[in-house]
């Protein structure tokens, strides 16, 4: 593997350099004022003034209509599909198979994890119904496990801080914070109910969760595999503000079919991890970067950089090999909506009837596209391309979350606009839009089933296939500039919303990236900036 040159370092005037060790110390100190135990019994998000004066409810109760499709195979190394990972499963389809919330007189909960901060990410729930998820704060990503019910804290575990928090408190840059997904966001829930995540240290670990004799939930590190030998790691901390050489994040970690752990980071390395002998590999893709998960299937291992779509398996000792390679249309620049200059997407893997498709979206100037490919090896250059779609109103256009994909089908948000939970405040929203995009029967092309006016400003959305219903984080205008966020389904056959449910006002409530799952309870849970949101009928 070729190591990256080190940037030249950059002279710092002693001046500037005091003031940061100055603001960092205060920093450090003002943020451990915080670091108590988090109490166990769940606090609710707070609410910006306004929440009275707009509608709690909008729409009708929906009758459930099932959506038959083949679902994607359940992975032998991965919880069961739904509960394992952001994008629920290792196909990256967004889709539960358990019914959501139909609407009956929906209750909210919440619990606020931090006073400032504390957006829950990924959330994944273990074999008895329990929730895992990721939550960031200032002093670090807190590894939880919840009641699904009260949202009550049964156990935590801090993990490190990130460099770019680090960065963005002595830089006075936050936007450091908001363009990083490494440090354990994307993380996955393995069959034994094991979180298996990469933290800001470049280690990647398997960690249990256990009840003790004293009734007391605990989570304990079965495995820590360390990738510093494989990853620079020369990054900022409260005890390294300046460094000279390069820093590299992990951005996410899945397993293959045979068990292999694989890894990603920001600087386009792509290694493995052999859990049973440790033994580490790895490659670079020099030039490219990759700010986004991946997708597995027997197949391979679907991987999309700022530049290009791979499909990668492992060599005998455990290299990433790459068995293809497609290029897209990056665009000129990074749109307001989009962490980096390439695809915002998690590969989707999909197909009914023995194809075999993987889809993304590219970066192109005007429009973006959704692009369809075929996926198998032996498929020739000219053949590769199913199809590409524009989709959204022209120069405001662009998403950076995964798509849904069930059957033949495709659904992408129009995610152009939004930068960061401030973006949105004063009753702003995004230009917004949803598609769905099917694949013809024969493989000959793709159409366009409908268009919704949906405005869904970051959120990963779901598809539960067992009611029909497509779940949405929508915030609309306010001319009173009340900002307020709404659960909204949507008719999957024909994109109409069918009910809304308020959750909260102001940025607290905003999800700055963060997905909507669907419970194996039938509640739908939405991180916030705040911490997380639950919303489950009563009716």
């Amino acid at each position: 593997m070729t190591p990256l040159r080190p940037d030249r370092p950059r002279r710092i005037p002693r001046r500037a350099r005091d003031r940061a060790r100055t603001l960092a110390l205060l920093l450090l100190v003002t943020a451990t004022a915080f670091t108590a135990a988090a109490p166990a019994v769940a606090t609710e998000i707070p609410k910006a003034p306004g929440h009275r004066l707009v509608d709690a409810y909008r729409g009708a109760p929906a009758i459930p209509r099932p959506v038959p499709a083949d679902a994607p195979p359940q992975h032998p190394h991965l919880a069961p599909n739904g509960r394992s990972g952001m994008h629920a499963d290792a196909a990256g389809s967004g889709t539960h198979p358990y019914s959501g919330p139909l609407g009956r007189d929906p209750a909210v909960t919440s619990a606020q994890i931090a006073p400032v901060g504390g957006e829950c990410a990924t959330a994944t729930f273990d074999s008895a119904g329990r929730l895992l998820t990721v939550c960031g704060t200032f002093t670090g990503f807190l590894l939880k496990l919840l009641d699904p019910r009260t949202l009550d804290t049964l156990a935590e575990y801090k993990l490190p801080q990130r460099s770019s928090t680090v960065e963005a408190v002595t830089r006075l840059d936050f936007s450091k914070i908001f363009k990083d997904t490494s440090g354990g966001a994307y993380f996955y829930l393995d069959d034994r109910d094991r979180v298996v995540l990469a933290d800001s240290r470049q280690h990647v670990l398997r960690i249990a969760h256990n009840q003790g004799a004293d009734g007391a939930w605990r989570f304990t590190v079965e495995d820590d595999w360390d990738l510093t030998a494989h990853v620079p790691h020369d990054c900022v901390s409260w005890t390294n503000l300046f460094p000279s050489g390069v820093c590299d994040p992990v951005t996410s970690v899945m397993p293959d079919w045979q068990g292999r752990i694989w890894w990603v980071t920001r600087l386009g390395r792509v290694g493995t991890v052999h859990p049973g002998t440790g033994e580490i590999r790895s490659l670079r893709l020099p030039g490219e970067e990759i700010q986004n998960s991946f997708s597995v299937a027997e197949d391979g291992v679907s991987i999309v950089s700022d530049h290009a779509l791979y499909s990668f398996r492992a060599a005998p000792d455990g290299t990433p090999v790459v068995q293809w390679r497609q290029a897209y249309d990056r665009g000129t620049g990074t749109k307001p909506g989009s962490v980096n200059q390439g695809s915002g997407t998690t590969p989707d893997l999909f197909g009914q009837g023995g194809e075999r498709y993987v889809a993304i979206t590219d970066n192109a100037d005007d429009r973006m596209n959704v692009l369809v490919y075929r996926r198998g090896t032996d498929v020739s250059a000219d053949r590769r391309l199913v199809c590409t779609v524009p989709v959204f109103t022209p120069g405001a256009s662009t998403t950076d979350n995964s798509l849904i994909s069930w059957g033949n089908s495709l659904v992408v948000e129009n995610n152009y606009g939004y930068e960061n939970p401030l973006s949105l405040t004063f009753g702003r929203s995004v230009t917004g839009g949803v598609t769905r995009i099917d694949v013809r029967p024969d493989g000959s092309g793709c159409d366009t089933v409908w268009d919704s006016a949906i405005r869904s400003p970051s959120t990963v959305p779901k598809l539960s296939t067992a009611n029909g219903l497509l779940y949405f984080y929508e915030k609309e205008p306010n001319a009173l500039g009340i900002d307020a966020w709404y659960l909204t389904a949507v008719d999957f056959r024909t994109g109409e919303r069918r009910w809304q449910r308020l959750t909260g006002t102001g940025p607290a409530y905003d999800n700055n990236w963060a997905p909507i799952t669907i419970g194996p309870d039938g509640t739908a849970y939405i991180g916030v900036f705040n911490g997380i949101v639950a919303v489950r009928d009563r009716g």
